[in-house]
């Protein structure tokens, strides 16, 4: 395959016709196909699927009393002041409670650290009162969904999370008995 190219002479020059080879430009498009195909492969491959179902599980449909629609815990830390909990289950709200919210707030090193007093405590007593999962034979946790607003600063997202994770609960692992948190922690969407 080769295409002829006339370059024309001037001021006295004869007129010379060339041919390009084009075997190399189709091999370099080759390739270059080659490669867009292979990549378009992998993007697809690191893709993470995502929805607004909060916690977001995938259950096959099911009928009779293992259907009930799971108990979750919520938080919602939004207001200064207060912490708001309550149990719901489905679209029922079950228990609500609120709490004084006071951040103390210690540095180590250049770290702020915040803590939430009273958190774990009230927390811990609601599981004990409404959670679902407590035998060491249960290898499932309890849900709990974080409400917070846009303005909460990092260090108090993860003072709340080590309150809720405060809590602990027994499970057995083998022939031994270890302990671990009650809740799976996620935050609500918007």
């Amino acid at each position: 395959m080769a295409g002829a190219v006339a370059v024309g002479g001037g001021g006295g020059r004869k007129a010379l016709d060339t041919e390009i080879n084009m075997i190399p430009m189709i091999d370099l498009l080759m390739v270059t196909i080659s490669f867009l195909l292979i990549t378009a492969v992998w993007v697809h491959m690191s893709r993470v699927e995502a929805n607004a179902q909060v916690p977001g599980t995938d259950t096959p449909p099911c009928e009779g009393a293992e259907c009930a629609p799971p108990r979750v815990m919520h938080v919602e830390m939004r207001d200064p002041a207060k912490f708001s909990l309550w149990w719901s289950e489905g679209g029922t709200e079950l228990a609500r409670t609120e709490i004084p919210r006071k951040d103390v707030v210690d540095t180590i090193g250049k770290a702020k650290v915040v803590h939430f007093p009273g958190l774990e405590a009230e927390v811990a007593k609601e599981w004990g009162q409404w959670g679902k999962h407590k035998g060491t034979a249960d290898r499932e946790l309890d849900r709990l969904v974080l409400h917070t607003d846009d303005a909460a600063s990092y260090a108090q997202l993860i003072g709340a999370i080590d309150a809720v994770h405060g809590v602990q609960r027994p499970i057995a692992l083998g022939k031994k008995t270890g302990t671990t948190s009650a809740f799976h922690v996620t935050f609500a969407a918007k």
